[in-house]
């Protein structure tokens, strides 16, 4: 059974990739890379709503933090784990698809030996996250957790809630759409979920065990297995270093609005003069 859930996932997420990418090449008549962009971030979106759903049902169910279990816990971790390595090619596909719109045909010419390593250099932080997720996240979910926690590992499914609103904000920057009201309104919608989902998500963790537990909250991480800490410790400092990013990109596009808006506003008013 465990070997039939990988290997479903192992088709599911690639494949649903190359029907997608192929329906959006003849549907809307667009090239294999702009194809490839659209459908790496609807896969990702469609991962993230299982996996929330599959945590919303994990977590509505467990009474018992600790004790109590739910068939989707250990199902669902067998099931998406291989979307993390098929994540990291197609987020290469996309990274090749950006240097030709940016015009680097030096990028072609040196070849894709070094293409790769400019994309693993550019993008090593999520590169190096997925590997984590398969390489510790995947046997501490699944073996080291020795059926305990289910309640736990739902809160960690429901961190993907943030992932489609963050899809949905690359595409419309991908497509120069900054200027539109969905741009502005997801942008306050990703900021919210980030921050509630992954931001918060590691010290709800150790709060919400601490209350299970009658132990003072600094006290948690003294108590709790050593995965977890080193878990939270590596995870939760990229989730703050990428929402500060996001924040940045929100004051950044905020401050260039008003620019602008101050800069029309004086033209107005030299011009009547």
């Amino acid at each position: 059974m465990m070997l039939v859930l990988v290997a479903a996932g192992s088709v599911f997420f690639p494949g649903l990739f190359l029907l997608t990418k192929k329906s959006l090449k003849q549907l809307m008549g667009w090239n294999d890379g702009e194809a490839a962009v659209v459908s790496t971030r609807l896969v990702s979106s469609v991962q993230a709503v299982m996996a929330s759903s599959a945590g919303f049902f994990i977590t509505s169910s467990c009474r018992d933090v600790i004790e109590d279990r739910h068939w989707l816990t250990d199902a669902y971790i067998l099931f998406a784990t291989p979307y993390f390595a098929y994540d990291i090619y197609a987020m290469f596909l996309c990274y090749c698809h950006k240097m030709q719109v940016k015009g680097h045909e030096e990028a072609e010419l040196r070849g894709g030996s070094n293409l790769v390593s400019d994309y693993l250099r550019r993008e090593l932080l999520m590169v190096l996250h997925h590997v984590f997720m398969v390489t510790f996240c995947f046997p501490a979910s699944l073996l080291w957790r020795q059926g305990k926690g289910d309640y736990f590992q739902g809160i960690l499914f429901l961190a993907e809630l943030s992932t489609p609103s963050v899809s949905l904000g690359k595409v419309l920057i991908q497509y120069k759409q900054q200027h539109t009201l969905l741009h502005k309104v997801n942008g306050v919608v990703m900021m919210f979920t980030f921050f509630c989902c992954r931001v918060l998500l590691f010290p709800y963790l150790y709060y919400a065990y601490s209350r299970y537990s009658s132990l003072p909250l600094l006290a948690v991480p003294l108590v709790a297995p050593w995965q977890c800490n080193l878990g939270a410790a590596l995870l939760w400092p990229l989730q703050l270093y990428w929402f500060a990013l996001i924040c940045r990109g929100a004051f950044r596009l905020f401050t260039r609005r008003s620019n602008k808006g101050h800069d029309s506003s004086s033209t107005n008013q030299t011009g009547r003069h």
